[in-house]
């Protein structure tokens, strides 16, 4: 069992466009690919942990939300970066399409996707870190006992929570740097 960085997608390692209904709405943050590179060159896996409601409210399909995923792969790529695998929740309750339409724990802040990505890829979430922009992402890292850092990247402010985050960085190079350097590789 190995310690992971679990990173939101959107707001967080792309900027946040709303629903991401087609891929040309992909925006880049300049320092995705330079801070995913460097996680990737320290040995630590990186999962994206992301809420994808879009598909609960018929906004977009599950093949879109993979789609999405091979175009961001292919970008890293580019740079000589990689994300390990990719977990997402389709559910809604208030969704309109009657099949995601429900209560779960995968659904951020539950922590049933970065449990499952544990599960599976032989991760273990307490030395592990979770990296996003809303409160949801650190309420998501306090249900599986890792780290939480929480991102600003100009649009999150902190406005009080129960939860508190580890870290609040400027964005994830700063959040890289500072998981690099409290990474407990035991």
């Amino acid at each position: 069992m190995r310690p992971a960085v679990f990173l939101d997608r959107d707001g967080t390692i792309i900027e946040d466009v709303g629903y991401l209904d087609a891929i040309e709405r992909i925006a880049w943050f300049p320092w995705s690919v330079d801070a995913i590179r460097a996680l990737n060159r320290a040995g630590l896996p990186v999962v994206v942990v992301t809420n994808q409601s879009g598909v609960a409210r018929g906004l977009l399909s599950e093949s879109l939300v993979q789609e999405a995923h091979r175009a961001i792969d292919a970008r890293l790529a580019l740079g000589s970066a990689h994300i390990d695998a990719y977990y997402y929740c389709p559910h809604h309750p208030d969704g309109s399409v009657a099949a995601y339409r429900l209560e779960c724990d995968c659904r951020k802040p539950g922590g049933g996707l970065i449990a499952r990505a544990a599960r599976e890829l032989g991760l273990n979430p307490a030395q592990s870190f979770v990296v996003g922009d809303a409160w949801s992402d650190i309420g998501a890292a306090r249900a599986v006992g890792a780290r939480g850092v929480l991102v600003r990247n100009g649009t999150t402010e902190p406005r009080g929570s129960e939860v508190e985050p580890d870290a609040l960085v400027d964005n994830l190079a700063a959040a890289v740097s500072w998981i690099l350097t409290h990474v407990d590789r035991a």
